[in-house]
C-alpha cells in the first residue's frame, strides 16, 4: 500500500512550475490505440503507452505504430498482475521486460495496480529500470460518463501533473478529447514523461501522495 500510495524511490510527477502535464495509458496496445493516437495528433500532444507484453503480442502492428510514433513507450509488465501475486522469481521476469528491451537510454517500469511487494524496488534496481507512477488518475474504468469524469480530471490536474488513463475503455477517447480541451484552455500542454521530465518522489512528497490517497 505504501509502495503504490507514498511512491518513495519511484519517478512521480514534474516540476510544479512547468507548463507540461504527461498523459499516460495503460495496458495496450489494444484496438483502442489508432483512435487515441489520431486524437492526440489532432491536439499535437504527445502521451506515454506503458504496454503488457501479452498485447504486444496479439497486435504487433499496433506496438510498431507506437513505436514509429512520436509518443513514448515504456512496459506495464509480462503480466498484468499485482506484484503480491508474482514469486520472486516471476517478478524478476516482470520488470526485465520491456517493448524497448536493448536500447539506450532509461527504461520505465509502471507495477500493474501501482503495486509493490518488498522486492519491487530491489529488483528494479537490478534490473535496470525506474518505477513510473502517476498523482492524477481519470477512472476510466468507472461506469461514469466522459463530461463528468474530465470534470473532475482537470479540477485534480496540477502543472507537472502525471495522469493514469487506460488503452482500451469506450470512453477514452471522448474523455481524452475534453481532457486536451481543458488542458489548453488553461495553458498546459500534454508531454511525455521524458519531456515532462518525472522528478524521484522523495520523503516530503511521498507523505502528501499518502495523505491525498487516504486523508485529503
Amino acid at each position: 500500500m505504501l509502495g503504490r500510495a507514498a511512491g518513495w524511490g519511484a519517478l512521480g510527477g514534474g516540476p510544479q512550475d512547468s507548463d507540461r502535464v504527461a498523459l499516460t495509458f495503460d495496458d495496450g496496445p489494444s484496438p483502442r490505440t489508432p483512435e487515441l493516437l489520431e486524437i492526440l495528433a489532432q491536439h499535437t500532444a504527445r502521451a506515454t503507452f506503458f504496454v503488457t507484453a501479452p498485447a504486444c503480442e496479439a497486435h504487433p502492428e499496433l506496438l510498431q505504430k507506437l513505436l514509429d510514433s512520436p509518443h513514448q513507450v515504456e512496459a506495464h509488465g509480462r503480466w498484468h498482475r499485482h506484484a503480491m501475486l508474482l514469486t520472486p522469481w516471476q517478478e524478476w521476469a516482470q520488470i526485465g521486460w520491456h517493448p524497448r528491451a536493448g536500447q539506450t537510454g532509461p527504461l520505465l517500469y509502471r507495477p500493474p495496480y501501482g503495486g509493490h511487494s518488498p522486492l519491487t524496488l530491489p529488483l528494479t534496481w537490478l534490473a535496470g529500470r525506474q518505477i513510473a507512477l502517476w498523482d492524477v488518475e481519470g477512472r476510466d474504468w468507472t461506469d461514469a460518463d466522459a463530461p463528468t469524469l474530465a470534470q473532475q480530471t482537470l479540477a485534480r490536474i496540477r502543472p507537472g501533473s502525471v495522469v493514469l488513463l487506460h488503452d482500451g475503455p469506450a470512453v477514452t477517447p471522448e474523455l481524452l478529447t475534453l481532457l486536451l480541451e481543458g488542458l489548453k484552455a488553461r495553458g498546459l500542454q500534454a508531454s511525455t514523461l521524458a519531456e515532462l521530465p518525472m522528478q524521484r518522489i522523495r520523503l516530503r512528497q511521498g507523505l502528501k501522495r499518502v495523505w491525498a490517497s487516504y486523508g485529503g
